[in-house]
C-alpha cells in the first residue's frame, strides 16, 4: 500500500485507480495546462498544440468509436493533478456541513493519495476528501479508502448537530426579541 512521507498508510495501492481526470481536461478532451501554463514546459505545450490541445489521456467526448482507448495513462502526463472536488467523504460519503462564520473544525479534510518520489521530485497531485473520522482511520490502521463503510456514529452526530444549527438561523426572530434588554 502506498505511504505518506512519515510511512502511514494513505489507504491506496495505486492512487491513479481513484481518478476521473485531470483537473486541466476540458469537457472537450482539451488540454487547459497547455494553453494556460505552457511558458512552463514550451516542449509539451508545443506537441499540444500541434494536436489542437488534444489530451492524450483522455477521450473526448465526441469520440464515435465507443472501444476507443486513451494514448496515455494519467501517470504519464507530466502535468497532472487530480482534486476531488465533491465536498463528501470518498469512504463513508459523509457529507460536508460548513459552519459561516464559525472556528469549528470541517468535517471533511484533503487526504493526499501521492506524494514526493524519490526525495525532491514532486509526484502527481492526487486528492481526495475523507471525513476526519476515515482519516483517521487511514493513517492510524490498515483501513482503505475503498472500504465499504458507513459514516462513524461521532461523525453523524456532528453533522446533526451543524444541521440543526443551520435549522434554528432559518427560523424568524425578530431583533427586539433577540435583543431585549429587560
Amino acid at each position: 500500500m502506498e505511504k505518506a512521507p512519515g510511512g502511514t498508510s494513505v489507504g491506496v495501492d495505486d492512487p491513479y485507480d481513484h481518478v476521473k481526470r485531470c483537473d486541466f481536461v476540458t469537457s472537450e478532451g482539451k488540454c487547459r495546462w497547455a494553453r494556460e501554463h505552457g511558458r512552463h514546459d514550451p516542449e509539451f505545450a508545443n506537441a499540444r498544440s500541434a494536436d489542437n490541445f488534444r489530451c492524450p489521456a483522455a477521450i473526448a467526448p465526441d469520440d464515435t468509436d465507443a472501444d476507443a482507448e486513451p494514448e496515455w495513462d494519467w501517470a504519464d502526463c507530466p502535468h497532472f493533478r487530480s482534486r476531488n472536488h465533491d465536498r463528501e467523504c470518498v469512504r463513508c460519503g459523509l457529507e460536508e456541513r460548513r459552519m459561516a462564520h464559525s472556528d469549528e473544525q470541517p468535517l471533511l479534510e484533503e487526504h493526499h493519495l501521492s506524494y514526493r518520489e524519490g526525495g525532491d521530485e514532486l509526484s502527481h497531485e492526487i486528492t481526495v476528501f475523507l471525513c476526519r473520522w476515515c482519516h483517521a482511520k487511514i493513517h492510524q490502521s490498515w483501513a482503505r479508502l475503498d472500504d465499504d463503510v458507513n459514516p462513524d456514529p461521532e461523525a453523524i452526530a456532528q453533522r446533526e448537530q451543524r444541521r440543526s444549527k443551520e435549522q434554528s438561523e432559518l427560523g424568524f426572530e425578530s431583533a427586539a426579541d433577540r435583543y431585549d434588554d429587560s
